[in-house]
């Protein structure tokens, strides 16, 4: 289940963002709707790794949160799309930043061992080419 938000409990809004963040997959569920509208299928299949019943989850708490919008169709068989919100969209600007560090410190980094670099042909998953 969903996480309980801890209004009034926040120190800074770091914290607050984070709550609405954390966890593995939801930066990058927020990465690949930014891209444009997915259907659930499509999400899996753009998330190496992550299984159908954590991605519903997290999809849930980023609706409960007001990032991501669900649109249900009534058709058979019945069709679902995910896609931002206004709030999702600046969420995501906002963490536009956070990925440049990440790509300038640890991505451009001078690989140690056991380190990947951005440009080495490595699977993301393992058994994938």
């Amino acid at each position: 289940m969903g996480t309980a938000r801890r209004p009034g409990a926040y120190h800074c809004g770091v914290d607050a963002a984070i709550d609405v963040i954390g966890g593995k997959w939801k930066v990058l569920i927020l990465w690949a709707l930014g891209e444009g509208m997915h259907r659930f299928g499509a999400l899996r299949r753009a998330l190496p790794g992550v299984t159908e019943k954590v991605l519903a989850a997290q999809l849930r708490e980023l609706e409960a949160d007001g990032i991501v919008h669900r649109e249900e169709y009534g058709e058979v068989p019945p069709r679902v799309e995910y896609s931002l919100t206004d709030r999702g969209v600046a969420l995501n600007e906002a963490l536009v930043p956070l990925g440049a560090w990440g790509k300038t410190h640890v991505l451009n980094a001078s690989p140690a061992a056991g380190q990947v670099g951005e440009d080495d042909h490595v699977a993301l998953v393992p058994g994938t080419a």
